[in-house]
């Protein structure tokens, strides 16, 4: 890793972080969402949690491409995360508002990474960013949509 390339391998392992605490809120809530909406959420919750797993490979892969080791410790994700980890099991509308706003996180995590990979000349960073931006973009949107 070079100096040039550090402030992209951070913000890098911050969209790892937030993406792999994403990931394991989506799973919790997909096994035990209840209520009405049970078959849909349970349904939407696990496509996205599939998309998140293979996003989080591809983020690593990355920070492995750019010569340094990919963090892989939940303690390793907790300092960076900006998405805080739900240990409780909330109503199945809640359950859709926090990974609504998760999701909002993970597009503010990933527009920082594209303004540091622009900055280092890194297009492959920034394309990865931008891509997770427009992921997490429509995600939002379609949790959203089942509270109006």
């Amino acid at each position: 890793m070079t100096d040039q390339t550090k402030p992209v391998v951070e913000a890098l392992e911050r969209l790892l972080a937030d993406t792999y605490t994403c990931y394991l809120k989506t799973h919790s809530y997909h096994w035990n969402v209840t209520g009405p909406m049970f078959t849909t959420l349970h349904t939407l919750f696990e496509t996205q949690y599939n998309e998140l797993a293979l996003a989080v490979d591809e983020i690593a892969e990355r920070i492995r491409a750019l010569g340094s080791p990919a963090p892989g410790s939940y303690t390793q994700f907790m300092k960076v995360a900006t998405i805080k980890e739900d240990t409780t099991v909330p109503h199945a509308t809640d359950m859709i508002k926090n990974l609504a706003d998760d999701y909002q996180t993970i597009v503010a995590t990933a527009k920082k990474l594209v303004r540091s990979a622009e900055e280092a000349g890194d297009d492959a960073s920034a394309d990865l960013g931008i891509r997770r931006i427009e992921v997490h973009e429509k995600g939002a949107w379609m949790l959203s949509s089942h509270l109006d």
